[in-house]
């Protein structure tokens, strides 16, 4: 039995979160610079997007730039924007022929308009898909988002529309740039680093982590797959007892 058959469709995680990490290492290692490093992670990403759609998984989250990446080499930085154009242009097609729909989440104001243009058309393109959505995290950190949502809140108390006694936990999530989605029950992790890097603070808060040494350009299907067993082999409490959870 392969590994695909091995996972039980019945007990999918809803929301994968993935952190894309070892594309320079693994450029490195071929004696290649950073973005050969970027450029051969496509395929990754294809592979991981198919897998999650063809399995059944809701919302499948990459995180492709965060805020703090925006400090790496200039040379650097405007390579990926360059890539995240014509990689997003490349592929909508793809997304829309397997009725994906594409959202992100981030300061996108902050990315370059090609960018920004690329990113309007495609969600607009995409936007009636119902297979699964791909949620892109462009100039995102879990900081940023915890911050503007506490912006967007003083503002709506300010203006009188809510006031400090309304605000649950409930009420947050509902300004975080991950309104409306479920929290991510499985993160996955490339390149063995033991963090999580800023991203989803909020969300993860019982998230289940799959770390691999594995680079992220190496990731296939079967990784995806091999990931999602150890999230099914796992028991989820959210604070309770192994025998609360059987009553």
């Amino acid at each position: 039995m392969n590994l695909r058959e091995q996972v039980d469709l019945d007990n999918l995680p809803k929301h994968i979160a993935v952190i894309m990490d070892g594309n320079g290492r693994w450029a490195k290692q071929r004696g290649g610079l950073r973005i050969f490093g970027h450029k051969s992670a496509i395929t990754a990403v294809r592979e991981t997007v198919e897998a999650a759609a063809e399995l059944g998984v809701d919302y499948l989250t990459l995180y492709a730039f965060s805020t703090e990446n925006w400090s790496r080499p200039a040379g650097e930085v405007t390579a990926l924007m360059q890539l995240l154009v014509s990689s997003i242009r490349k592929e909508t097609s793809t997304l829309n022929k397997n009725n994906i729909r594409l959202l992100t989440i981030g300061d996108t104001a902050s990315l370059p308009s090609s960018c920004q243009k690329e990113l309007r058309e495609a969600m607009d393109i995409t936007k009636n898909n119902t297979r699964m959505t791909l949620v892109l995290a462009l100039s995102y950190s879990g900081r940023w988002d915890i911050t503007q949502a506490v912006k967007k809140m003083a503002l709506e108390v300010e203006q009188g529309n809510l006031t400090a006694g309304e605000i649950e936990e409930s009420t947050i999530a509902q300004y975080l740039a991950t309104a409306g989605m479920p929290d991510p029950e499985l993160l996955i992790r490339t390149s063995g680093e033991q963090r999580i890097s800023n991203f989803l603070l909020w969300q993860m808060a019982y998230t289940e982590l799959y770390i691999t040494d594995l680079l992220w350009p190496d990731f296939r299907k079967e990784h995806l797959y091999k990931a999602i067993l150890a999230y099914q082999s796992r028991e989820r409490r959210f604070g309770k007892t192994s025998e609360q959870l059987i009553k």
